[in-house]
């Protein structure tokens, strides 16, 4: 049986409640600076993301006092932001739409929004800024009530202009970050990209990009070994993208782009303090073939090298 929560605990979560209150400014008097209550922002948000609504709808979504939701309708109603009318399906229900003033208004707060939050991202490293994201994730997976956000949209894309660069930037931030390793990692990766971007054989090397709800947040990248072995390398996955099998379809798709263009056989080369990396290679089929201790990126480290034939 759970224990009750002390008085400390409770004091503890109405002090992060106040912190995260002040912090998205929801203690202001006017929403994101705006003459609309969070109430009534809110409402205008629900109506422009999905159009007209029953207000039987609006009030579920927004999980308001019928009598406050009327009150608060009427206000905007008469602001000449939406309009109320009987259903079409059952005049008994009332359906509420923005006016084109409304959809203005929405649009304004839609985008504040955006630049707030992107302004209090921007702020943070990019390794405290995964952190955070995937901090809020566990938050909302242990407070949720199981209907949880709705489903993550990944693709898998080939490698666009931008994207190199791109590569690598997150793979010296994040293993800077997760494992101390100093700036001769990045010149290691800028070499393998590098060396991408000079081969002239589509057929025989590729690369792929993992996109989260249109963010990037994964590569991984096939290469010519010899003319039987392929080799996979810059592997990586974003700390906030993890849990969505977004490593082992990246590797997945590499070898299928191998066996496609005629390999034999599978090579990597990695560490054995990646251990997420390691298991995944090891679900896909991979051995371990070699290991050798080496100091490199400043840190004592055990490199290992792993095989499958395809």
């Amino acid at each position: 049986m759970n224990q009750h929560a002390s008085a400390a605990m409770v004091a503890e979560l109405r002090s992060f409640n106040r912190f995260y209150t002040r912090q998205v400014g929801l203690v202001s008097p006017g929403h994101l600076g705006s003459p609309w209550s969070l109430t009534e922002g809110r409402i205008l948000y629900e109506l422009l993301s999905a159009g007209r609504r029953e207000t039987v709808e609006l009030r579920d979504a927004l999980d308001i006092d019928p009598a406050q939701l009327s009150r608060v309708l009427g206000r905007l109603e008469q602001g000449g932001l939406l309009t109320r009318a009987p259903s079409p399906d059952d005049g008994r229900r009332q359906t509420v739409a923005l006016t084109t003033a409304g959809g203005r208004a929405a649009a304004l707060l839609d985008d504040r929004s955006n630049a707030a939050m992107r302004e209090q991202l921007d702020r943070l490293r990019p390794a405290d800024r995964n952190r955070l994201l995937s901090g809020m994730a566990e938050i909302r997976r242990i407070l949720g009530d199981g209907a949880g956000p709705p489903p993550a949209t990944v693709l898998l894309r080939p490698v666009r202009p931008g994207d190199l660069g791109w590569v690598v930037e997150r793979h010296a931030v994040l293993y800077a970050a997760e494992y101390g390793w100093d700036h001769t990692y990045e010149g290691l990766i800028a070499e393998v990209v590098a060396d991408y971007a000079r081969t002239a054989d589509p057929n025989r090397v590729a690369g792929w990009i993992a996109e989260l709800d249109g963010e990037r947040v994964g590569s991984v990248f096939c290469v010519r070994k010899d003319d039987t072995t392929a080799k996979l390398r810059l592997l990586l996955v974003e700390p906030a993208a993890r849990g969505h099998r977004i490593g082992s379809r990246l590797v997945d798709t590499c070898m299928d782009f191998a066996r496609t263009a005629g390999y034999k056989r599978m090579t990597l080369w990695t560490n054995d303090v990646l251990s997420s990396a390691r298991h995944i290679y090891q679900r896909a089929g991979f051995e371990l073939v070699h290991s050798e201790e080496h100091r490199s990126f400043g840190a004592d480290l055990v490199g290992q090298t792993w095989e499958r034939d395809l």
